[in-house]
C-alpha cells in the first residue's frame, strides 16, 4: 500500500506539476508570463462581466424585466 501511495506522490510531482514549475523558473526573467494564468483568469472575467451587463441592459430596453418586488419568491 506504501507504494501506492508513493506512486500518486511521484505522478504528481514529476509529471502533473512540470507546468507549474516551468512558470516558477519563467518567473526570474519575465514577470508578465510567469502570471500568464492570472492574467487569461482576468480576460475572461472581465468579458464575462461585459457580456453579462449588455444582456442585462438587452432585457431592460426591451422591457422584459419583471421589476415587481414580489416577482421572486425569496422576496
Amino acid at each position: 500500500m506504501k507504494a501506492f501511495f508513493e506512486g500518486i506522490a511521484w505522478l504528481f510531482e514529476e509529471i502533473l506539476f512540470i507546468p507549474y514549475s516551468i512558470l516558477r523558473e519563467l518567473d526570474q526573467t519575465s514577470w508578465t508570463l510567469s502570471n500568464s494564468v492570472n492574467w487569461i483568469f482576468l480576460i475572461v472575467g472581465f468579458s464575462a462581466m461585459i457580456y453579462w451587463i449588455l444582456q442585462l441592459n438587452l432585457f431592460d430596453k426591451n422591457g422584459e424585466e419583471d421589476k415587481d418586488p414580489s416577482a421572486h419568491s425569496f422576496l
